[in-house]
């Protein structure tokens, strides 16, 4: 390689001093995982003296990677952890009611454990759930990386700062991707495949509401589209598979296409039906 060109990537790793790292972040958030859930645990620490030493151990963790996380705000990484940790018994919760909708929404589930052990659906929305608590302290860069390391390991893209409501079920999960600025009411179910995304719009307007609502008791099967921020799903609907919807729908609505043969000499195509 060239000198100039070694300068100019010399000159990259000089100015990125507070860059988080990919390497750390992740690992932060499996440690974290495995004390919330055992069954992600390296090794079971039955000691309780021990286990209270890991826990410090992964908030050294946090204050590091902290510590190496640039942002526009000056913040205090132990401050910033110590309210992340204090808040999160109220994650814990909220996984625990993600867990029983998971359970009660698949019945080849056999029991929770199965659910936490083995279900691409709770990695995907425990990482989120640790992930948008971090945006709620202000925290910048590390919820995308905790939510793109589980985007990578399941193929379900949610963005860390999205709404989601409590008892939330992602079933299958591949293909799942929910963007920034969507709102997900309670009791919501979505299968492979759906996308809650934006219309194109011009960078100028990144901070607006470009992406759907979904109220409560909603279900949406797979292959489902929704886009928009001006589209509402009203509560206790159900959005068939395939449907592409930018518009709003009432509640009680159900949304699907109509199953129909044709041949190669036949002009006519599914037909979208609501009933309400």
């Amino acid at each position: 390689m060239e000198s100039s060109f070694i300068q100019r990537i010399y000159e990259k790793h000089k100015n990125c001093t507070k860059c988080p790292s990919t390497v750390l972040v992740p690992k932060f958030f499996t440690d974290l995982l495995g004390i919330l859930f055992p069954n992600f645990a390296s090794t079971p620490v039955l000691d309780y003296s021990e286990f209270q030493k890991r826990i410090q151990m992964i908030k050294m963790e946090m204050i590091q990677i902290l510590s190496r996380n640039f942002s526009e705000e000056e913040f205090d990484p132990i401050e910033q952890s110590e309210l992340f940790f204090s808040g999160l018994p109220d994650v814990y919760d909220k996984l625990q009611l993600d867990i029983d909708a998971m359970f009660a929404g698949d019945p080849a589930a056999k029991n929770r454990e199965e659910v936490i052990r083995s279900y691409p659906g709770f990695y995907a929305i425990a990482a989120f759930r640790i992930a948008h608590s971090l945006t709620k302290l202000g925290v910048s860069n590390i919820p995308r990386m905790i939510t793109e390391h589980a985007h990578g390991k399941t193929g379900i893209d949610i963005n860390p700062y999205a709404n989601i409501g409590d008892y939330f079920c992602i079933d299958h999960g591949t293909g799942v991707v929910i963007g920034e600025t969507t709102d997900i009411g309670a009791h919501v179910k979505v299968y492979q495949g759906v996308t809650l995304g934006a219309l194109s719009v011009n960078k100028e307007d990144a901070k607006i509401k470009r992406h759907p609502t979904i109220e409560d008791n909603v279900v949406i099967y797979a292959g489902a589209t929704i886009l928009g921020g001006n589209t509402t799903i009203g509560k206790n609907s159900i959005v068939g598979g395939n449907v592409w919807l930018t518009k709003s729908i009432p509640p009680e609505s159900k949304v699907y296409y109509k199953a129909q043969m044709y041949t190669e000499d036949e002009n006519e195509k599914p037909d979208l039906i609501i009933f309400k």
